[in-house]
């Protein structure tokens, strides 16, 4: 009893696009992560909080983290709207101008896992580099808070709250 083929197949297709859209659009939802080099831009325009997630390649929990709790709409909602958000590979080779100053990874050479200045700066631990490291600034720069571990969804939340 199909009144009006083209008007059925007109609908059903509308159905189809607006599922494929919402989930398109939950599957695209992300942090925004910037660089240090977008952050000094960011800053100078608009002061904010700052949250940087130091991590390395090698380091199972920092990947855990990207999967799992940086995926959490609550934990993007947070981010994306009260901080400007920053991930850096903590033994990246690559020079980082900031602030006036040109960091670089000045430990290549002299050991395994080398780590970059600006980590050795923001994310040791006595001395000692420890992955993942999350460290919260407040709008001038200056540091709140450093986690040394591993922190679920519900956790970072707390914190960014």
């Amino acid at each position: 009893m199909i009144q009006n083929p083209k008007i059925i197949a007109g609908f059903l297709l509308t159905i189809l696009l607006s599922l494929s859209t919402s989930v398109d659009a939950q599957e695209t939802e992300s942090v925004n992560w910037i660089s240090f080099e977008q952050l000094e831009d960011s800053l100078a325009l608009k002061p904010k909080k700052v949250f940087i997630d130091f991590y390395t390649d090698w380091c199972t929990y920092c990947r855990k983290m990207d999967k799992v709790v940086f995926t959490k709409s609550e934990v993007i909602n947070l981010l994306n709207t009260d901080y400007y958000a920053v991930r850096f590979d903590a033994e990246t080779h690559t020079d980082i101008s900031f602030g006036g100053k040109t960091l670089v990874n000045d430990q290549v050479k002299k050991s395994r896992n080398p780590i970059h200045q600006i980590a050795q700066l923001l994310a040791t631990r006595e001395g000692q580099f420890v992955a993942p490291t999350l460290v919260v600034l407040d709008k001038d720069f200056k540091v709140t808070a450093r986690y040394f571990e591993y922190m679920d969804s519900k956790e970072l939340v707390d914190v960014l709250e």
